[in-house]
């Protein structure tokens, strides 16, 4: 029999739970505003809260001794922050922070793994996001080392646009560049290119997709098989 829908809730995974399972949650979930540049956690400290996003976009990100940094994955409406919790680990070696400011809801980590350790739905849902972020975790380390930069930047605009919804958000080059752990000059470079081809409009750090097709036919197939992955861990 499929599970009833719980109307009104931007967040996927709570969305696709039995009506009377996220009631029993629901009171213990918090509606938090998340600003840009914002640190859910940190790498090696107790993570205390986990967050289910609403409109709003978490980078996990893997810092080297250098302090570069590079995403490791990316979390928006579709997933959770703060996954460590419900399986039995309090800490990670990945920081978790606000790219793209908006809504989540927030709950305390030990009420949540008590909730998973019931066994329900929460739980399966769980797991299969988990396979779905790890196979994220892979990909990334894959296209990192394999990919053009044109490639990779083509799948993080397009894993962007599919989280926040809408054809415009606000990122620097040089935090681009962070994010995808090259040279700031070549995000420039790439951008550029994109733009006079008319796929993106980028402003004063604003992007605007504007022939997403064309980002879809250039980048590489990490996007496709994440993508995959994520609609499977829901349905």
């Amino acid at each position: 029999m499929p599970l009833a829908k719980v109307p009104q809730i931007k967040n996927q995974l709570l969305a696709a739970l039995p009506a009377e399972e996220y009631e029993r949650l629901s009171p213990y979930l918090n509606p938090v505003s998340l600003d840009f540049g914002q640190t859910l956690y940190e790498a090696d400290l107790p993570i205390e809260q986990a967050y289910f996003p609403s409109n709003c976009i978490v980078s996990l990100l893997c810092t080297s001794e250098t302090r570069a940094t590079v995403e490791v994955g990316t979390v928006g409406n579709e997933g959770m922050v703060g996954l460590p919790v419900v399986l039995g680990v309090n800490t990670t070696f990945n920081r978790a922070v606000v790219q793209s400011p908006g809504e989540a809801l927030s709950i305390k980590a030990v009420v949540l793994k008590e909730e998973f350790d019931r066994g329900e739905v929460l739980q399966t849902l769980l797991h299969r996001y988990t396979y779905a972020l790890l196979t994220m975790f892979s990909l990334s380390a894959s296209c990192n080392r394999f990919h053009k930069v044109e490639q990779r930047f083509a799948r993080w605009l397009l894993v962007y646009h599919d989280r926040t919804h809408a054809d415009q958000f606000q990122l620097t080059h040089e935090i681009i560049a962070r994010l995808l752990g090259v040279r700031r000059a070549s995000v420039s470079e790439v951008a550029g290119g994109f733009q006079n081809a008319g796929l993106i409009r980028y402003h004063r750090g604003r992007i605007t997709i504007l022939r997403r097709k064309k980002l879809e036919a250039i980048t590489c197939r990490c996007y496709r098989i994440a993508k995959e992955e994520y609609d499977r861990s829901l349905h």
